[in-house]
């Protein structure tokens, strides 16, 4: 009897580069202005898109661009002006993200504060500032003025691309029709496209597997089993 094995598929964080960057029409407008930076029209740009859109990916790369501080908006809860004060001036360039989380005040004086030191400010979120509840309306009247810029789902042909780039890193041959078996069961999304790749490549090693639709049909069940 052969012994079952028993994988862990707990994958690395993903490294934003620019280079595992893949383009289609989806996201070519977003990327597009984050290479205009600093040439922006407004002190804050707002990015959008839905989850595994790739808006993190984008986000990170002009965060990498413009030598940003990164931050979640729950980290703006409890800041004083004079904190935000102290955060302006230390950082010339921030990204939010999930921007739609942060203290409305916290985010309002943020702003005037990046604005007035002629520095860049990044929010990302899934909903454009316009779909935001937003209660404090000067913020509501700046957030609108912003330049905003959405990001799709990604296609079939974007996801394909992902997948067939990674396969090509981690120098795997996939069989006829797993590419396009993938696609047509996946979750829409980047980072599942990667998690898929990184499975596959965990599971043909440990089981001295090919890389084929059987393959890929269990480590679609094992993805749909650790969601579930």
């Amino acid at each position: 009897m052969v012994k079952q094995l028993t994988l862990d598929l707990a994958l690395p964080p993903p490294t934003y580069a620019r280079a595992d960057f893949v383009l289609s029409q989806s996201n070519r407008e977003a990327l597009a202005w984050i290479d205009r930076w600093p040439d922006w029209p407004a002190p804050v740009l707002s990015l959008s898109g839905p989850p595994g859109s790739g808006k993190t990916h984008i986000g990170r790369i002009w965060a990498v661009r413009a030598g940003a501080l990164v931050l979640d908006g729950s980290d703006l809860d409890g800041k004083s002006v004079v904190d935000l004060t102290v955060l302006s001036q230390a950082n010339p360039a921030l990204l939010v993200d999930r921007a739609e989380q942060a203290p409305e005040r916290a985010l309002f004086h943020l702003y005037n504060l990046m604005r007035e030191r002629h520095g860049h400010l990044l929010l990302v979120s899934d909903l454009p500032p316009a779909h935001w509840r937003i209660d404090l309306p000067d913020l509501a009247s700046r957030l609108r003025a912003a330049p905003t810029v959405s990001v799709a789902p990604p296609d079939d042909e974007l996801l394909g691309s992902i997948i067939l780039k990674q396969l090509a890193d981690r120098q795997l041959h996939a069989g006829p029709g797993v590419v396009q078996y993938l696609v047509s069961r996946m979750e829409r999304s980047a980072e599942i496209a990667r998690r898929l790749v990184a499975a596959l490549d965990c599971r043909a090693l440990a089981e001295r597997r090919e890389v084929d639709r059987r393959l890929a049909a269990d480590v679609l069940t094992d993805l749909a089993g650790e969601s579930s």
